[in-house]
């Protein structure tokens, strides 16, 4: 299973709590977690991603094990305690402002 927190607004879309746990079929990689959070939350289609290209939403930033995988290519794949779910994916809202 893998473990992905939202975001508040995230969270309220999908009527779920802080963390959802899903399984993922295939290698871990940004994509293949969205690609099972849609799936399994339809009302979350197009807020992380565009739904055309698949590209990240320009607020939008992802991070696991301390580290920020928001520029790596969404098919690289996620440090091996998020694949067996012993550290989250964590969605985040980027800050804007000054």
């Amino acid at each position: 299973m893998i473990r992905v927190v939202l975001p508040g607004n995230l969270r309220t879309l999908a009527q779920v709590g802080r963390e959802v746990e899903l399984e993922v079929a295939g290698p871990v990689t940004q994509r293949s977690v969205i690609d099972a959070l849609e799936a399994a939350y339809p009302a979350l289609l197009g807020t992380i991603r565009d739904r055309q290209t698949k590209k990240r939403r320009a607020m939008i930033r992802f991070f696991a094990c301390e580290e920020d995988f928001s520029d790596e290519s969404p098919d690289e794949p996620l440090p091996e305690a998020v694949a067996t779910g012993s550290e989250p994916l964590l969605i985040i809202r980027a800050m804007a402002g000054g």
